[in-house]
């Protein structure tokens, strides 16, 4: 019988851990998100200012990150340096926000997603057809589609780093390679017409159909609202700090692929969305189908069977994204049960040397919101919970600097203390426009949020029984 592996392997190379962050990164939300954006915005000009602010705020989050993970390059990532900067209940809050929505109602979100393109191949798991109907609950084929695939990447990932390391590098060099092909695409199919018409005005912010520019505040607003999208399809970045423990010189590799992740991303967004704005008036982008703008720019650049293209092209994307959550998700869920602040179980290692419960757990519960139907509600409010911990752990890095000066720093945060300041004043920007413009998008993951104060302390009280 073999012999339980107690030790997670370090197995990852720089290339495997680029393209956890890039493909955990790149799901469905560039393909969409861009016409919510363009309602708010009005504008080209603004448009593409409003992807290009998320890139900085995650190129520079991304590298001030690379500091904190040479100093602590252990499984958990995030939960582990809100941890070391601030106290076990901000990491436990952290790590509580992270299971009860962020990683699982995002797995959900993906899930659906690749089920709604595959729509376009197979009509029948459509969403808007009824596979199940209990009564109280309506379940289409789309979200059980979306099930299977959870329960079949997280078997895969049950099996060793190794498997689900396959999947994540060929998917996310195949979905690259798509998006590249489509820019390129979309440039050589370039409308001259469409172009002037959308850059003539580019900079007046204003909502779309209306004459009227915002005043200041409104404006900011406007802006804030716009990069709910963005930030969103821009989040998950960060998913490589959690499975620090299996990657191959980490005090050096993570940092790199933080940034070398993040940048490539960020450059393929901008320029996809220019591509857009190359192809289709800002009209268009603002009122396509179900908000699937790539669907619309590829019947300008292919024709009718741009529908299939794009279709598989995300299927491909968002396959990838979800085996890149569900690798690292079940790590953090591993280092908090190693704290004692999560189920016991989940901080055992299976004899493929990976947190199998931990796995099989955040599965089961986003298999859950996938059937539940409000994950799409709860994905609104990723965006602000997530901002909100970027925050907080860049401002670690300045309480660390004073609290831990001792601990070797093999990267440190570029810029620094500049490009982090900037990053948290725009976060915490970001965060109260959210308040006051879209509350909805705010008070539920607050509250949400805040439910893991009691949870933390019953956890902290059945430690102390234990051990007593």
């Amino acid at each position: 019988m073999a012999e339980l592996e107690t030790t997670f392997k370090r197995s990852l190379t720089l290339m495997d851990a680029t393209m956890i962050v890039a493909g955990s990164m790149i799901g469905s939300g560039i393909f969409i998100v861009s016409a919510d954006m363009t309602r708010n915005v009005g504008s080209a000009g603004w448009l593409i200012i409003a992807w290009l602010i998320t890139g900085f705020m995650t190129i520079t989050a991304a590298v001030s990150y690379g500091e904190l993970s040479g100093m602590y390059p252990k499984a958990g990532g995030q939960y582990v340096y809100l941890k070391e900067a601030f106290n076990p209940l901000i990491a436990f809050l952290y790590g509580w926000s992270f299971f009860a929505i962020i990683q699982t109602a995002t797995i959900a979100a993906v899930g659906v997603a690749f089920a709604k393109f595959l729509a376009y191949l197979v009509p029948s798991v459509s969403e808007d057809l009824i596979a199940l109907d209990l009564g109280f609950l309506k379940i289409s084929p789309a979200q059980l589609v979306a099930i299977v695939l959870i329960l079949f990447l997280t078997f895969i990932n049950t099996r060793g780093i190794r498997s689900g390391k396959i999947i994540q590098t060929s998917f996310t060099v195949t979905k690259l390679a798509s998006l590249f092909g489509l820019i390129v695409f979309g440039f050589i199919m370039f409308k001259g017409d469409v172009w002037k018409a959308n850059w003539s005005d580019a900079w007046n912010l204003h909502a779309l159909g209306s004459t009227e520019n915002y005043a200041l505040a409104a404006a900011l607003g406007a802006i804030a609202a716009a990069m709910v999208g963005s930030i969103f399809s821009s989040d998950a970045w960060n998913n490589v700090t959690f499975i620090a423990g299996e990657i191959k010189n980490p005090h050096r590799n993570i940092g790199l692929a933080l940034f070398l992740g993040t940048l490539i991303v960020t450059i393929i967004y901008v320029s996809t969305n220019f591509m857009y704005t190359a192809v289709l008036p800002m009209e268009a982008i603002a009122g396509a189908e179900k908000d699937r703008v790539a669907v619309a720019a590829s019947h300008v650049i292919f024709g009718n069977v741009g529908t299939i293209i794009i279709a598989l092209m995300i299927m491909v994307s968002t396959f990838g994204c979800n085996n890149g959550l569900i690798l690292a998700g079940a790590r953090v869920y591993y280092t908090m049960a190693k704290d004692g602040l999560f189920f016991k179980p989940a901080g055992e290692l299976s004899r493929f040397a990976v947190p199998a419960w931990s796995l099989w757990v955040q599965g089961i519960i986003a298999c859950l919101w996938s059937i539940s139907g409000r994950y799409g509600q709860l994905l609104d409010m990723v965006s602000f919970v997530v901002v909100i911990f970027y925050v907080l752990t860049i401002v670690g890095i300045f309480i660390l600097r004073k609290k831990r000066p001792e601990i070797e720093r093999p990267y440190k945060a570029f810029g620094y203390p500049f490009l982090p300041a900037i990053y948290i004043v725009m976060g915490i920007s970001f965060c109260i426009l959210l308040i006051i413009y879209k509350p909805q998008f705010t008070w539920p993951g607050l509250i949400i949020t805040l439910i893991g104060i009691p949870i933390y302390y019953m956890a902290v009280m059945r430690k102390k029984s234990v051990s007593v």
